[in-house]
């Protein structure tokens, strides 16, 4: 799966305008190699300030995105969740995999940190 996010965001790439589509693919493909400790968390929640991503312009493209890539993202998770419930092994993947389903629904403001960072940012100091 993160091979296809990969690709997403190659495609997303060969235009100028599909660059925050294409960052947006390339950091959560970074995470579905490596889901274990880290958390997506909205980047106006890690930082308290709005950004583009974050901004009514970044819903926009949350929109556009789960239009053309996020609900066949979502559906590959999702089919890669329930090929790991087979096994005991896989149950942790296939919680990650739903995850990430969720999150390929609309990635675009979100950033990929350490759970304790993330914890911070909506707890305040723990």
């Amino acid at each position: 799966m993160g091979l296809m996010w990969w690709f997403f965001g190659l495609l997303a790439f060969i235009s100028i305008i599909g660059i925050p589509w294409g960052r947006a693919c390339l950091v959560m493909g970074n995470f579905s190699f490596f889901p274990f400790g880290q958390e997506a968390i909205s980047r106006s929640e890690l930082t308290n300030e709005l950004d583009l991503g974050t901004s009514p312009l970044g819903t926009i493209g949350n929109v556009i995105w789960f239009l053309l890539a996020g609900i066949w993202l979502a559906i590959g998770h999702i089919m890669s969740a329930v090929a790991c419930f087979i096994t005991i092994i896989g149950i942790p993947f296939a919680l990650q995999h739903l995850k990430l389903a969720l999150i390929s629904l609309a990635p675009i403001g979100k950033t990929v940190v350490p759970k304790e960072q993330a914890a911070r940012a909506r707890y305040g100091k723990l």
